[in-house]
């Protein structure tokens, strides 16, 4: 492929630091190929002088696999890697490591859930709470955050703190490390041993850093002891892709570059080989409206033709759907493959009505994350065991799960054998008349579920019963916003629409979580064939046909956490990302309402439709 102007200035660049703003289908994997050969070709540098960067262990693979194919050997001494990979190998140098003593992400997982049993903490759903407790000690931890001035998201600072603590005490004395004590250890190395430092500089006299703009403070910090004192640094990125602040990357980091390195030069790959000229319009517009990035402006190499965006408003997210499925069938009609389609959606949560309205056409669809089934949520069950309860089943487990959700203030003490039932509660407070008509509430309650289709059961286990209050409770103790909760619970109403009887619903919650099961063994053996469903997040640097983005409406997209402007910023980048995953079509749809609640189109669709 011959290379544009801007793609030369980058590859013939040779000394010194270099950015590369490269734009949505630009070529940078092209790009630093290209300047990985020329400096071998063209001005003689040992390959083992040169290191190559990635994020991921795949898109580290797929460079060195280029990079062959491009020189045309079959082996080469340039060191390709992820940054924990290359971390990992300085460390193993200096202090002896071996694989042995990376903690496996399970052992993480069991280690967090054992401390957080001998605290004796709260939690209903322990996969969701185990893993928001390990994404802040990776917060604190890839951002050098004083644990003293972090304020935790999911339990109170202090027991953030003991868990903090505790989680390290525990991995220490296991002589093992986790991915981020790699780049925490690495760093604490190069700052204490300066011999060891300038080891590894005189090695890496050539480094270059791909996806730049999901660096953290923690890696940008050793990337540039690294790379002195010569500093030929060649970064590649695109501040208006950095969309994982989460994890503590900043798209600030990538602007302060010309700051920390004022002799840097500067180019930016601007010509998007990948969409269409409306596509790539209408994305250069949303994007202009962040203040927070390098002002510029990405054009489209095919300068004509191709399909106009489609922005559809619909009166129900359900009306939305049935769209989504018709268009969908309209195009494998004219031959266009599925799997060369992509369905994205802002959260893992919202993936649930579209996946029922492939299963109900029969569309065979590909699940691009490991998506959670909704049914298997704690609150969920909670539901289905006031159902269970209501039919007929008498299960001590059931009852112990709903008995005070909302609080009745009955004790478990009731229930002393496997199969318990309401008699077994008047029996044990029948010498207290005032706990008498909480108990003839409860089995009034459970009557009129029993009548009730699985439906209207939700909507009377929510209002009714009062199981909306317990949710509140639940959040203000949790600290978590209580509309969460709320998007949980309507997902699961909704999906019971429809069905007239619990055996249906039920027969289709099985349906649903084979249909999961069958998705997961497809990813492991690679036989995926239909159209994909993904977040937003997962299709960073993927490519299709046809783009459809759903349920384009406030509060899901922009997702109503993010309320500052470096948020809304973020979540503006996001979708700039999901609009440039499209080369000929893409939809963007919306719905007046989600669940029965009133929903606005999303600002976002604003800004693309207003003349600027």
């Amino acid at each position: 492929m011959e290379l544009n102007q801007a793609q030369k200035n980058a590859v013939r660049h040779k000394d010194g630091p270099m950015l590369v703003l490269a734009g949505p289908g630009s070529g940078k994997t092209l790009v630093i190929t290209e300047r990985t050969k020329y400096l071998i070709q063209e001005h003689k540098i040992p390959e083992e002088n040169i290191l190559v960067i990635t994020f991921t262990r795949a898109a580290a693979e797929e460079m060195k696999e280029r990079f062959l194919r491009l020189s045309g050997d079959y082996r080469t001494g340039v060191s390709f890697g992820t940054f924990h990979s290359i971390f990992f190998t300085i460390l193993r140098h200096a202090y002896s490591l071996s694989p042995d003593n990376i903690i496996r992400e399970e052992e993480r997982r069991v280690c967090i859930k054992d401390i957080v049993i001998s605290m004796e903490l709260e939690y209903e759903d322990e996969k969701e709470y185990i893993s928001e407790l390990l994404s802040e000690i990776s917060m604190v931890k890839g951002n050098r955050i004083e644990l003293s001035t972090y304020y935790s998201l999911s339990c109170g600072d202090e027991v953030f703190r003991s868990i903090y603590n505790e989680y390290n005490r525990r991995i220490k004395s296991a002589k093992k490390i986790d991915f981020d004590d790699m780049i925490l250890l690495c760093y604490e190395l190069f700052s204490e041993r300066p011999d060891i430092l300038k080891l590894w500089q005189n090695k890496f006299k050539y480094i270059l850093v791909d996806e730049f703009q999901d660096i953290n403070i923690l890696q940008y910090d050793i990337v540039r002891m690294l790379a002195a004192p010569l500093n030929n640094l060649f970064i590649v990125g695109d501040d208006d892709q950095s969309i994982y602040r989460f994890r503590g990357a900043k798209p600030e980091i990538m602007l302060n570059f010309p700051v920390d390195f004022p002799d840097s030069k500067r180019t930016f790959l601007n010509i998007n080989y990948r969409s269409n000229i409306h596509i790539i319009n209408l994305a250069s517009q949303l994007i202009s409206y962040n203040k927070t990035r390098y002002d510029k402006e990405l054009t489209a190499h095919i300068k004509s033709g191709g399909n106009q965006v489609i922005i559809g408003h619909f009166e129900s997210m359900a009306e939305q759907n049935k769209s989504l499925v018709e268009e969908i069938i309209r195009l494998a009609e004219k031959n266009k493959s599925l799997s060369d389609m992509a369905i994205l959606v802002r959260t893992n949560l919202g993936a649930g009505a579209v996946i029922h309205k492939l299963m109900e056409y029969n569309i065979p669809f590909v699940a691009g994350d490991n998506l959670p089934n909704i049914y298997d949520h704690w609150i969920t069950q909670d539901i289905i065991s006031y159902i269970r309860i209501a039919m007929g089943e008498n299960s001590r487990a059931l009852f112990f799960r709903i008995i005070n959700r909302p609080t009745r203030y009955i004790s478990r003490d009731c229930f002393d054998n496997p199969e318990v039932s309401i008699s077994d509660i008047y029996d044990y407070y029948e010498d207290k008349e005032w706990m008498r008509g909480r108990i003839e509430q409860l089995e009034y309650d459970l009557a009129m579920i029993a009548k009730m289709t699985p439906y209207a059961a939700i909507q009377y286990i929510r209002r009714g019963i009062g199981y909306e209050e317990f949710l509140k409770e639940y959040a203000s103790l949790r600290k978590m916003k209580f509309e969460e909760l709320l998007d949980v619970i309507d997902e699961i109403q909704e999906s019971a629409r429809g069905f007239n009887s619990y055996s249906d619903w039920f027969s289709h919650m099985e349906e649903y979580k084979e249909e999961l099961k069958r998705q997961a063994q497809n990813r492991r053996s690679k036989n995926l064939d239909g159209i994909n469903i993904m977040t937003m997040h997962s299709a960073k640097g993927l490519e299709f046909s046809a783009v459809f983005l759903v349920d384009v409406n406030e509060g899901i997209t922009p997702h109503k956490k993010a309320v500052l402007p470096e948020n809304i910023e973020e979540e503006r980048r996001l979708f700039y990302v999901a609009m440039t995953r499209a080369k000929k079509q893409l939809y963007i749809f919306s719905s007046k309402q989600h669940y029965n609640k009133a929903m606005s189109p999303s600002r976002f669709i604003s800004e693309l439709t207003k003349l600027k």
